[in-house]
């Protein structure tokens, strides 16, 4: 296949009831995936993904497992017809996805990693003292700016959190801190800026406490070099060792997830086509606007597999 295929795996958001349901219903290794993890953390997370509530599935320690189970059930399946990536990246929480397909990590161990890193981030700040909110249409240093204001208004903390596309910028921090930020934004000419509906202000300073305590758990746990190199979300260059990958890690928490950085990597390494594997198609969306001359496919059930499937084995 003359494709260097590049591998995406979603982050928090891209949650639904139902998800990986219709995978587990046709193919056997998708249905292994989701009892292994049911296994590994002694929890029916396949049943709180095919059949919700949806309040449950959104509690973030429950989130963060349940899509990495759905993404690496797609990988699985992907790699299963003969579909396997020359590079991988994640967004935040799907960097993790992005190190089960690379080999670094192996599965049991990362969704029990990734249910206590949902814990500690839901625990580092008290509910309502943290918010993020998302920046349209402006450039991302003008962002930057305004959220220094912000914090030296506020005397509290706010910064760029998700660098997701040249329009969308994603900020975190103490409540009154992002509100401020979002208000100077607009001044400075964004054309929205939307408080997001999240429990906690991921990829900030705050969130501190929960990066100690992922780097206590992933003190506890094996990690191999990348059989193929990952974007790291802290950096955006692509990580190939152990040590590099645990570093990314752990301190991928409290730093700002550099998308645009992270894709441009990867096209820059020779990928040509990218498929996002697992939930939703959010990431799909952000290549057209990173990098629209590339192509994009998500698989997340039978009939987006098929569809993938058709491009990826065409000549």
């Amino acid at each position: 296949m003359s494709k260097k295929i590049a591998f995406l795996f979603p982050g928090q958001g891209s949650q639904t009831v139902g998800m990986g349901r219709e995978l587990a219903n046709r193919f056997p290794i998708a249905a292994a995936t989701f009892a292994e993890a049911d296994e590994a953390l002694s929890f029916p997370i396949s049943k709180l993904c095919f059949e919700g509530p949806e309040e449950d599935l959104r509690l973030t320690e429950n989130t963060q497992p349940a899509i990495l189970t759905v993404s690496v059930a797609a990988w699985r399946v992907l790699k299963e017809q003969g579909i396997e990536p020359a590079l991988a990246a994640g967004h935040s929480l799907g960097e993790w996805s992005a190190h089960v397909a690379a080999g670094t990590i192996s599965f049991a161990d990362t969704v029990r990693a990734v249910k206590a890193r949902g814990r500690a981030m839901q625990q580092a700040v008290p509910a309502g003292e943290g918010a993020m909110a998302a920046i349209l249409m402006l450039d991302a240093a003008q962002v930057a700016e305004a959220c220094a204001e912000a914090a030296a208004e506020t005397g509290q903390p706010v910064a760029p959190a998700n660098l997701n596309s040249p329009t969308q910028t994603v900020i975190s921090g103490a409540k009154a801190a992002v509100e401020k930020a979002a208000e100077i934004a607009k001044a400075k000419g964004a054309r929205r800026a939307v408080l997001l509906p999240v429990s906690a202000p991921f990829h900030c300073a705050l969130m501190r406490p929960a990066q100690e305590e992922l780097d206590r758990v992933l003190s506890t746990i094996q990690l191999d070099h990348p059989a193929i190199p990952v974007a790291s979300n802290v950096t955006g260059t692509l990580v190939t060792t152990a040590e590099e990958a645990r570093t990314a890690l752990i301190h991928q928490v409290t730093s700002a997830v550099k998308w645009v950085d992270c894709v441009k990597s990867l096209a820059a390494a020779g990928a040509t086509t990218f498929v996002e594997a697992g939930p939703g198609k959010v990431l799909t969306g952000l290549m057209k606007q990173i990098a629209p001359e590339q192509k994009a496919l998500n698989v997340e059930d039978p009939a987006t597999l098929e569809k993938a499937l058709a491009e990826l084995q065409s000549a």
